[in-house]
């Protein structure tokens, strides 16, 4: 008796602690998270030193909102099936947040300052907006439902589409609207599982394009005046 009570005892506390580290625990939780909210980081402080390297109106390129969007979107992709769409949308906060953290930091410690905080606030408004929808669109992409798949392709192939338009329209750089315009269609073409989501994506990222243009593009160029 006092030997399968002991046994008992040993396999419960065995259990329990297996139990505490190895199953879902704040730690894996919070690790992608973590990681995406370090790559944020990293990326920021890399796109101001990007913008130091590129010629002329190419270090426009290095601080596209449609390239950083891109880090929200593989943050919930990442996460696959294992993850909720309120963890998608977490992570995609935090890597869009860290981003403009990293960026202005590096900016105001590494360079000659950030400037006034105006333009650092807007941003970072924007990425607690767009961060967790491009964060759960990351996760849709890498889900079962084909409808789910095509609306984030479409969005995300909608931002480059977005900025095609305000290089070609308002900035007049036609090397850049190019090269978005090359992203506007290889998102879908690349990324859908079937012809059918490649043609149904491509459909709709053009007025995902000119929604996010009238949205985004339009009240930032005003307030930039």
């Amino acid at each position: 008796m006092t030997t399968t009570s002991t046994s008992t005892s040993t396999s419960t506390s065995t259990s329990t602690t297996i139990d505490s580290v190895g199953t879902p625990g704040w730690q894996p939780a919070a690790t992608p998270v973590a990681v995406a909210l370090a790559c944020g980081l990293a990326l920021g402080v890399l796109t101001n030193l990007g913008q130091g390297v590129l010629p002329g109106a190419w270090n426009q390129i290095a601080n596209s909102a449609a390239a950083w969007t891109v880090v929200a979107f593989a943050a919930g992709a990442l996460l696959k099936r294992s993850g909720s769409p309120r963890r998608a949308a977490i992570a995609g906060l935090c890597a869009e947040a860290g981003l403009v953290v990293g960026y202005y930091g590096y900016a105001e410690f590494g360079r000659s300052g950030a400037g006034s905080l105006f333009f650092p606030l807007v941003w970072l408004a924007m990425a607690f907006v767009a961060g967790p929808l491009f964060g759960v669109a990351g996760l849709w992409w890498r889900g079962e439902s084909p409808w789910r798949r095509v609306t984030a392709l479409a969005a995300l192939a909608g931002l480059f589409g977005m900025e095609g338009i305000m290089y070609a329209w308002t900035l007049h750089y036609a090397p850049q609207a190019w090269a978005c315009l090359a992203a506007f269609l290889l998102v879908p073409l690349l990324m859908a599982r079937s012809h059918r989501e490649r043609g149904l994506a491509l459909l709709a990222a053009v007025p995902c394009a000119l929604l996010a243009h009238a949205l985004v593009t339009i009240p930032l160029n005003s307030l930039s005046v």
